[in-house]
């Protein structure tokens, strides 16, 4: 009687980031007994929901063969409007909207600079990712805005019905990328320009307009995460979002997206994005040093790749 042979390649990569952040959360409860108390949980999902909003549009400029550099600062330069519009007595909702509008700006001019000046994305957003930090610096001579109020403040570290407000906004955020990838014309042409270029060209489809629509989105993204992160700080800082673009790749890859586009799912980013807040939170609770935290993160990040590039063979 002949056995089914398995295939590794069958696995949904969702299942397996989700079977190593339960294997991690494990060893972690072992290891510290503060780990799974109530407070440290709810902490380890507040630290990953800015990473995680920022990964959901980075999930869609991936999905493409994309990527975006920017979304660091992005964030860092649309704190500092945000923070100059509340202190200039600006309605904290209009503030708000336009402060997120101006994150969709600067995904359209990475939109623009790849798809009409033909830029490779990882040189447009290289380009605009150090415009971006150089703009934030020069708008407050590198010094922070502070005291912007109890609204923001709200969003901080505020709840609705018991659950933080950062957390529903991740929440509605993954909610309604969601739903442009599975149930859309867009989502589905995302996928098939990430799936193959020139063969969904040639089909007559214009590329260029999906592949503008994921840097808005990506853009849109940095400036919701951009007010997260001014609240949860009650201030604006230039020097914010350092990093976050590695942060927000990791967190989409170690999710199951591919780097050579087309094959992803959300679902998995989300889980990416817990897998790394847990990790570096239970080292955290263990006393490591940040900078083997950064070690720590590297390797599973080259874990990933590797892992998708041996189940694609």
């Amino acid at each position: 009687m002949k056995t089914k042979k398995i295939s590794f390649s069958k696995i949904p990569t969702t299942l397996i980031t989700l079977a190593a952040l339960i294997i991690l959360c494990i060893v972690l409860s072992i290891a510290s007994p503060y780990f799974l108390t109530q407070k440290n949980l709810v902490n380890a999902v507040l630290q990953c929901t800015i990473n995680a909003t920022l990964a959901c549009g980075m999930t869609f400029v991936i999905l493409t063969g994309g990527i975006d550099l920017s979304v660091g600062s992005v964030v860092a330069f649309v704190g500092v409007m945000l923070g100059t519009f509340v202190k200039g007595g600006m309605a904290l909702p209009l503030a708000i909207v336009l402060s997120i509008l101006i994150g969709g700006v600067a995904g359209i001019i990475n939109g623009l600079l790849v798809t009409k000046i033909k830029l490779p994305p990882f040189i447009a957003t290289l380009g605009t990712m150090s415009i971006g930090r150089g703009l934030a610096l020069a708008k407050t001579s590198g010094r922070s805005i502070q005291g912007l109020g109890s609204g923001m403040k709200f969003i901080g570290s505020g709840s609705i019905l018991g659950i933080p407000v950062m957390i529903l906004i991740m929440i509605v955020v993954f909610l309604v990328g969601m739903f442009i990838l599975r149930y859309t014309r867009t989502g589905r042409y995302v996928y098939s320009v990430g799936g193959n270029l020139e063969a969904t060209r040639l089909s007559g489809i214009n590329t260029n307009k999906y592949i503008m629509f994921v840097y808005l989105f990506s853009g849109i993204m940095s400036g919701i995460a951009a007010v997260m992160l001014t609240g949860r700080l009650d201030a604006a800082q230039p020097v914010a979002g350092e990093g976050y673009e590695m942060q927000a790749i990791a967190a989409t890859v170690i999710g199951g997206t591919s780097m050579t586009g087309g094959e992803g799912r959300l679902s998995g980013t989300i889980v990416g994005a817990l897998f790394i807040s847990v990790l570096n939170n239970g080292l955290n609770l263990l006393n490591v040093s940040s900078y083997i935290q950064q070690i720590a993160i590297g390797l599973v990040i080259i874990f990933a790749v590797a892992l998708d590039s041996l189940r694609s063979k």
